[in-house]
């Protein structure tokens, strides 16, 4: 009986396996074609519509995105506003967090109503941009992160987790003479790295992606972050404007220029996730769970 079920449960174990392999691929699948269809020509794009590794190479797209001097500056102005973001939006998002998370804080229910009701309802777009130019951010990095400085998805995480605290810890800590703050830094932070390397993930991508917010407060083209300089390249890539270059040299090699912008946006963030892997779902599982 027992080497049936041990055979019976590695059958079952290759039959998971399996479809997780073929769900893998499947997920895989099209990165690995755009990733392809970069690196080849135009004309081979046009015949075969699927390409994973391509019978003619060809960097002609990537000379096309790195003809200009812009897109450096506009990967810069991106890496520090995702690296400030990020800073910023852990650092207040967890001390809003730790204290929403203390049971004996008068009117936490309300202050939690009020963020739970914001991930329902908000004030819409143009209540936004005027929030925005009312405070004089137009036109400033600034208005690129602080209208996204927190959010309650995020928030409700770290406060679950905040909770699952034990506050026997807490209690030590005062007797030692420590205060909120030095509970907060000394003990709290140092317990939490799994899920804060989560939520740093996660506003990471948020800030990285900033596309809308940049379009709509963004004055200055030399200001725009990468996201938006790239669909600029799409734009001249697509024919819109036939003959346009970014340098007036280099000519646009169209479908592969996409795929080539794709690549580009992407890499960033696949590079620093492996490194944050190892805490990503430890932290949101036990985030997630209602203390």
């Amino acid at each position: 009986m027992v080497e049936d079920r041990t055979l019976g449960g590695r059958i079952f174990s290759f039959f998971i396996y399996s479809i997780l392999l073929i769900f893998a691929l499947v997920s895989f699948l099209p990165f690995i074609h755009v990733l392809g269809g970069s690196f080849t020509t135009s004309a081979e794009l046009a015949v075969n519509k699927f390409v994973i590794i391509p019978k003619i190479w060809s960097l002609d797209a990537y000379r096309f995105i790195f003809s200009t001097n812009t897109i450096f500056r506009a990967m810069l102005v991106s890496v520090i506003v995702t690296l400030v973001g990020t800073l910023f939006s852990i650092f207040i998002s967890s001390m809003m967090a730790y204290g929403l998370s203390r049971k004996d804080l008068d009117g936490r229910k309300v202050v939690m109503f009020g963020v739970v009701f914001t991930m329902l309802f908000n004030g819409g777009l143009i209540p936004t941009f005027l929030v925005v130019k009312e405070l004089n951010l137009i036109d400033s990095y600034a208005a690129l992160i602080l209208p996204i400085a927190i959010s309650a998805f995020n928030l409700i995480i770290l406060k679950n987790f905040f909770q699952n605290i034990p506050e026997g810890l807490e209690e030590s800590a005062k007797i030692d003479g420590c205060n909120d703050f030095g509970i907060f830094f000394r003990i709290v932070l140092p317990l939490s790295m799994p899920v804060l390397a989560t939520i740093s993930l996660f506003y990471a991508v948020t800030y990285w992606n900033t596309y809308l917010n940049a379009i709509l407060y963004l004055d200055s083209s030399y200001k725009w972050p990468i996201q938006v300089l790239l669909r600029q390249i799409v734009v001249l890539a697509s024919g819109i404007d036939h003959g346009a270059s970014l340098d007036g040299e280099v000519p646009p090699p169209d479908q592969t220029v996409k795929m080539a912008v794709i690549v580009v946006a992407t890499i960033p963030i696949m590079i620093v996730y492996p490194f944050l892997q190892k805490h990503f779902a430890k932290g949101a599982l036990l985030g997630s769970i209602k203390g």
